[in-house]
This record gives structure tokens, sequence and C-alpha cells, in this order.
């Protein structure tokens, strides 16, 4: 029959195996018995074993949640190289058109003060100077627009990178002192090790909440 530790412990204490408090200088003044001691020893053994299983799993779950949120932090950061691209390409392409328009404001202006004895064609190229003038400032102001669209873009993805670094070298760290566990047999290490894991884990899904 199967004799749990705790209670072959308290078989112990029924027996005597206590500290006697009210007797000066007592101690503990019983033992198992003979037949008992293999058994227990074998029972602590499975508890240390199931222990040593539990924190093997722990450091397995953490192991995988490093490598989920590492992969997350690959992606923002590349991520937040591409749309750096795409907007330092609009705003190219906005000082490109910002120029053009400016040459030809300037053209307008020189045009309007010369003197010239037919006005009409003078007008009409004024004219069709100031329709191209206004069509390219609503395309500036559209390419403004969504460069800087783009350019929040990268400021969160950024930001989304920083948590993810953050909260995979907290749970990097949780696999360390976990893994502590198994070489000292002290738990305290894989408690620690736990909360930097949730800690960790929480710092990783504020990422998503950044707006």
């Amino acid at each position: 029959m199967r004799i749990t530790p705790i209670f072959t412990l308290w078989k112990w204490w029924k027996r005597g195996f206590a500290w006697h408090s009210t007797t000066p200088g007592a101690g503990y003044d019983a033992a198992m018995e003979p037949d008992e001691i293999p058994e227990f020893s074998r029972q602590m053994g499975d508890t240390r074993d199931r222990n040593m299983m539990r924190v093997s799993l722990i450091i397995s779950v953490l192991a995988a949640m490093v490598a989920t949120v590492t992969v997350l932090g690959h992606r923002e950061h590349t991520e937040a190289v591409l749309l750096q691209s795409r907007a330092g390409d609009m705003w190219e392409q906005y000082q490109s058109r910002k120029v053009r328009q400016q040459e030809l404001m300037d053209s307008t202006d020189l045009l309007s003060v010369q003197p010239f004895a037919d006005t009409a064609p003078v007008k009409a190229k004024l004219a069709q100077y100031k329709s191209q003038i206004d069509k390219w400032q609503t395309q500036l102001d559209d390419e403004s627009n969504k460069a800087r669209e783009l350019q929040n873009e990268v400021n969160k993805a950024e930001a989304m990178a920083g948590r993810f670094d953050l909260g995979e070298a907290l749970l990097q760290i949780a696999v360390v002192l976990a893994s502590i566990t198994l070489l000292t047999r002290h738990h305290r290490y894989v408690v620690v090790g736990s909360v930097l894991g949730v800690a960790g884990i929480v710092v990783t899904a504020s990422a998503f909440l950044l707006k």
C-alpha cells in the first residue's frame, strides 16, 4: 500500500518523532520502523523527481515564449526599417515636387511683371501655370499626409520592437534562473524566474496595446 510522505511524517509525529516543548531538553525520541525507511526514501525521491519535472516544464514554456517574442521583435524591427524607407521615399517625392512648384511660381511672378504688347497669350499661360500650381499643391498635401502617417507607423513599430526586446530579455533571464534550480535543487530560483517570466509576458502583451 502506497504511503504518502505527508502521511509518513504524520506517523513520525504520532509516534513521538516530534519536539516535546513541554520537557526541557527533550528532542526527537522515536524513529520510524526499519521496514518503512526504504518506502519513505523512494517516495521522497519520487517527489523530487516530480518537482524537477515541473521545473523542466516551466523552463520549456519559458523557452518557447522566448522564441516567440524573439520572432515578434525581429518582425517589428524589419517592419520599422521598411516603413522608414517608404516614408523617406515619400518625403523625397514631396521635396522634388515642391521644388518644381516653387520654380513654376517664380516663373509666374517673372512673367507677370514683364511688359508685353499682346497680353492675351500671357494671361493664358499664367492661368495654365496657376492651374498646375494648384494641382501640385493638392498632390503635395496628399504626399505630406501619407509621409506623416508612415512616420507614425514607424514610431509605433519601433515602440513595439522595444517592448518585445524588453520582454525577450526578461524571459531569457527567467530561463536562466529557472535552469539554476535543476543544478542547485533550490526552488527559489524557479520562483523568481517565474515572476520575471510573467513580467516578460505582460511587457510583450503591452506592445499590442500601443497606438
